[in-house]
């Protein structure tokens, strides 16, 4: 990634890191594109961890068109399942090793094939609560840890990804996916409160219908395609399109935005 107007980086000065977690594909990929134009642009220094689970040829793709050549934006891809404690401990540990955290999005997160509320087992209750709740919880307190200023950090944002369906709940096709959303919206507000006085932000974004890789994993691959039409707009969203709104939330022109659900579904 190159520009003709990007500020010579400063060789000694100590980038901004950011985590993205499931940043290996879809909105945490694009996120990652968004932020390090944004930082070419700009001349600010910055490392993007780019988070996956097991696809690690994407996350590395990722990395590679992240990285700009005059320095500016170095990038890493870090392996780690975020339901589990030691996999997010180990996560933020290699985000410490490159520089000071300074943000967070809390991508990550899974959907299981639609289906009937009634045929919804135990085992995969247990596997949506601990990816799409748990990690985001383990990681949001990870990156508090790090950015609290009564704890010596800089300050910094976090951006949690929840969904539209937390709102809709999503029946006949993935109640619990919806229900994990709206504990992660709680969780936006609540901690929002806990740590504005301790210099950091929380928001969350909740897109509608983005073509993402998600709906083939809920086993509906055209399902943008066939709903589109059910948007105001007309159509579904891009991962670029929420990555601009990410990007604004994790910037200073958002300095007195903290605790706000941002909904991006095109009007619905």
């Amino acid at each position: 990634m190159t520009s003709s107007d990007a500020v010579a980086p400063d060789a000694t000065a100590e980038p901004n890191v950011i985590v993205i977690t499931g940043g290996g594909r879809g909105i945490g990929a694009a996120t990652a594109r968004r932020l390090a134009a944004d930082a070419v642009d700009t001349g600010t220094r910055i490392h993007l961890v780019v988070n996956y689970t097991s696809d690690e040829r994407s996350a590395q793709a990722v990395v590679d068109e992240a990285t700009s050549p005059d320095g500016l934006v170095t990038a890493g891809a870090v392996g780690a399942d975020i339901s589990a404690e030691a996999d997010v401990t180990r996560l933020f540990a290699a985000a410490d090793e490159t520089g000071r955290l300074t943000g967070l999005v809390n991508n990550a997160g899974i959907v299981q094939p639609i289906g009937p509320f009634v045929d919804l087992d135990p085992a995969r209750l247990e596997r949506t609560w601990a990816v799409n709740i748990t990690g985001a919880f383990l990681c949001a307190r990870e990156a508090v840890r790090r950015m609290s200023t009564a704890s010596g950090g800089a300050g910094g944002s976090i951006v949690n990804v929840s969904s539209r369906a937390a709102s809709f709940g999503s029946p006949n096709e993935f109640i619990d996916y919806a229900a994990s959303k709206g504990a992660v919206d709680t969780m936006t507000v609540g901690l929002a409160a806990e740590v504005a006085a301790r210099g950091i932000r929380v928001n969350a974004v909740r897109p509608g219908l983005i073509d993402t890789d998600i709906h083939a994993d809920a086993g509906y691959p055209d399902r943008v395609t066939a709903l589109g039409g059910n948007v105001p707009m007309g159509r579904g969203g891009t991962a670029a399109e929420v990555a601009n709104l990410i990007a604004w939330l994790l910037s200073d022109e958002a300095s007195y935005v903290t605790g706000a659900l941002m909904d991006i579904g095109g009007g619905r």
